[in-house]
């Protein structure tokens, strides 16, 4: 068996066989389907077993402590990052923060952090930690000023995206991670955009892997998590904080969550396909100006590219900038879709366009959104399931309706 097929596989079985609370019953069979355990609180009749579930983690005790369903969840998700553990947050962002604070970075050994990532992320390390002093941020694609700066500042942690958002660079994991390592730093890694489908950072030396579970994860833009993919010791330390700060995924939340990872693979097949038609048509339209996507032979990481990810998977993403494009022509363009929903999401069944002017990268100002390249006419495409000629006819329609105006 390949290891394409083998990741179909481990990602419509993966996490299925998690003991449940109630396992003592005695039943003739067991569901096919995970089960959703919305218990708060967990009883016993041997309180040296309660014991054990309270302090040494031997079963369930209080859902803030861990639920039989979110570790189904965990445990699927270690599965296909090749991890020892698997750590759910409420949220995408959670998970980040929760990586931060477990790396210790400090002004003596400070993060290293990639300039282009999803505004978020970059308002998290620049109101949360102390920029400059705590966080430095560099172009993570040149290998060279990467170096320099781990000589100079010699981090505590680097922190990259597989894909940056929204500019879809891609670093090379391999030699950031052995650079990292030479100096006693960690790499955390947002996989978000990649998923476990195109690449696992953890073979290319990843310690830390982060997924927004809203996006590709979850995949159909009803449930909202974030989870961590790392070492057995890290994901200890991290369940002690996540113990104290609170940001536990719920347990309906982590069944919707696992859902959506057993047709992973064939949904990132699909969207992979879908973006790589779409961006090499736009490629050949005249009003637009650029086509950002790895799986194009001019993208400036695409070497990289192939050869980090999965063969002929570049990622579900395309980015494109409109000719000579403000934010109202961008506007005009964006409310011509019908096909295309316009929304603050990725990674979804359907087709989404999102504005980084407008939405993802607002807060960081306008000053601050072209020094990183992201220009006034920028967009960002997730590319869904649909018919790829679907969703090329829609762009088509909206770029003729500009036109015309």
């Amino acid at each position: 068996m390949t290891a394409h097929d083998r990741f179909f596989t481990q990602a419509v079985h993966a996490g299925g066989d998690q003991p449940v609370a109630g396992s003592h019953l005695k039943v003739d069979g067991r569901p096919i389907a995970p089960s959703i355990d919305p218990a708060v609180t967990y009883t016993y009749d041997d309180m040296g077993d309660l014991s054990g579930a309270l302090h040494d983690g031997v079963g369930y005790s209080y859902m803030r402590y861990g639920s039989p369903t979110v570790s189904a969840l965990e445990s699927a998700v270690a599965e296909l990052e090749g991890a020892e553990e698997a750590v759910a947050y409420a949220t995408g962002m959670a998970a980040l923060h929760a990586a931060f604070v477990q790396a210790n970075i400090s002004a003596e050994r400070p993060l290293l952090a990639a300039q282009n990532m999803y505004g978020a992320t970059f308002s998290l390390l620049r109101k949360m930690f102390v920029p400059g002093e705590s966080v430095h941020f560099v172009e993570i694609t040149d290998r060279d000023v990467v170096q320099a700066a781990i000589d100079r500042f010699h981090p505590r942690a680097i922190f990259v995206e597989t894909i940056s958002n929204p500019l879809l660079k891609i670093p090379h994991l391999p030699s950031i991670a052995a650079a990292a390592h030479a100096v006693g730093a960690s790499m955390i890694v947002d996989a978000t955009f990649a998923t476990p489908y195109v690449m696992q950072p953890i073979k290319s030396g990843a310690d830390v892997v982060v997924h927004s579970a809203t996006k590709y994860l979850g995949g159909h833009g009803d449930v909202m998590g974030g989870i961590i993919a790392t070492s057995a010791a890290r994901a200890a330390e991290l369940r002690m904080q996540l113990r104290l700060y609170g940001g536990n995924l719920g347990p309906f939340e982590a069944w919707l969550v696992l859902r959506g990872v057993r047709t992973l693979a064939l949904r990132m097949r699909e969207q992979c396909a879908n973006a790589q038609r779409v961006a090499r048509w736009l490629s050949e339209q005249p009003s637009i100006a650029k086509v950002i996507y790895p799986g194009l032979p001019d993208h400036p990481d695409h070497a990289t590219a192939r050869e980090l990810f999965r063969e002929d998977c570049f990622g579900g993403m395309v980015a494109f900038e409109l000719r000579e494009a403000d934010e109202a022509k961008v506007f005009r363009f964006m409310e011509s879709l019908k096909l295309i929903k316009c929304a603050t999401s990725l990674g979804d069944v359907y087709s989404l366009l999102l504005y980084p002017a407008q939405s993802s990268h607002h807060a960081l100002g306008r000053e601050e959104r072209l020094r990183q390249g992201i220009g006034d006419g920028l967009v960002r495409l997730s590319c869904g399931i649909e018919s790829a000629e679907d969703i090329v006819a829609d762009l088509a329609q909206a770029l003729n309706v500009v036109r015309s105006a």
